[in-house]
């Protein structure tokens, strides 16, 4: 959104994709990267009352395979994920997200690691019931500085259309 500003300049207001701007096939790059630190884990396993001993024992995790270390929680890697998608897809469009599926975490993501997150959309079409409305479904795909795939989720979103009114 723009507005001419008093001074001849622009301000521009950051906001997420409306439903006509989502390209289906797309691929949206999420900067920076969140580097992940043991305080993350601890306070966030603990938050969610999850007494994982792999997430906060560091001695019991030193002793099991194959790792031999305390792993971030999965939960933290996935929510992190998708939030880093808000700012350039959601933020202040979003009407609801529907869904989480095809969740997977085929590496671990360790304290210390870069959490890079990327996301394609799949497919999006108007609403059948809510007018002013469409469906998007965003895969989401999280790396770490590696390059190595530690995440993939698919989401689903209500988005508001470009002009439809705010209820």
């Amino acid at each position: 959104m723009t507005e001419e500003a008093g001074s001849g300049t622009q301000d521009i207001v950051q906001r997420g994709l409306y439903f006509e701007e989502f390209v289906v096939g797309a691929r949206y790059l999420h900067r920076p990267g969140r580097t992940a630190t043991e305080a993350d884990n601890v306070l966030f396993t603990t938050l969610t009352m999850n007494t994982q001993a792999l997430h906060l024992d560091a001695a019991f995790a030193a002793a099991q395979e194959p790792f031999g270390q305390r792993l971030m929680n999965s939960m933290w890697t996935l929510s992190t994920m998708v939030g880093a998608s808000v700012a350039q897809l959601t933020q202040g469009t979003l009407v609801a997200q529907l869904g989480l599926g095809e969740i997977a975490f085929p590496h671990p993501l360790f304290a210390g690691d870069t959490l890079y997150t990327e996301s394609v959309v799949t497919d999006k079409r108007l609403s059948a019931s809510r007018a002013g409305q469409g469906i998007c479904t965003i895969a989401h795909t999280g790396r770490n500085q590696d390059g190595v795939v530690v995440a993939t989720a698919s989401r689903t979103v209500l988005v508001r259309c470009a002009g439809a009114e705010e209820r």
